[in-house]
């Protein structure tokens, strides 16, 4: 049987304000604190296999409110009106089926009890940021560890002629086959 990604839904403002290396940056420039928090969940959700949905909050931000994708990562800023924690709440409705977990990434532990009575798993600030941390350590170590790849894998089953050739016709000359009929 099929299984189906696991989803994570991110209130991106309560992570930004709840991990210290993001409420600095937030200090300086709250667009840099919120494109870092993106790639670092781009990079685990590419690890973990998880849809991750980040939503921001847009309440009081006239409009529709706005969906976009950053590498793989769905963000989702709030209508108006709509605060992070009601769209979240939504989202769980949405996701929430019997093949799949869904998780709400909160510190704040009211929408942490709600999401948790809509059926989905709690997961609070600092234990996402141990398992980003982790799994940013667990692929630089796979990194350290596996050797190069090799510079051309064909070395080993091509010959040296046709090599050339095909080395000829990558760099735009002549290295046809036509003359070995």
């Amino acid at each position: 049987m099929l299984q189906r990604e696991d989803v994570l839904l991110v209130d991106g403002y309560n992570i930004i304000g709840a991990w210290p290396e993001l409420a600095a940056l937030k200090q300086q420039k709250l667009e840099d604190a919120r494109d870092r928090l993106l790639d670092m969940l781009s990079d685990y959700q590419s690890y973990a296999g998880l849809t991750v949905i980040v939503v921001f909050d847009a309440f009081r931000v006239p409009g529709l409110g706005a969906q976009y994708r950053h590498r793989r990562l769905k963000v989702v800023f709030t209508r108006e009106k709509e605060t992070a924690d009601e769209c979240i709440e939504r989202l769980v409705g949405e996701w929430i089926s019997v093949r799949r977990h869904v998780y709400v990434a909160t510190s704040d532990q009211v929408e942490q009890h709600v999401a948790f009575g809509r059926g989905a798993l709690r997961m609070p600030a600092p234990e996402l940021r141990l398992k980003v941390r982790q799994s940013r350590a667990e692929i630089q170590a796979t990194i350290k560890r596996d050797p190069a790849p090799k510079r051309n894998p064909l070395d080993a089953v091509v010959s040296e002629d046709i090599q050339r050739r095909l080395e000829q016709m990558r760099r735009g000359g002549s290295g046809s086959f036509d003359g070995d009929k």
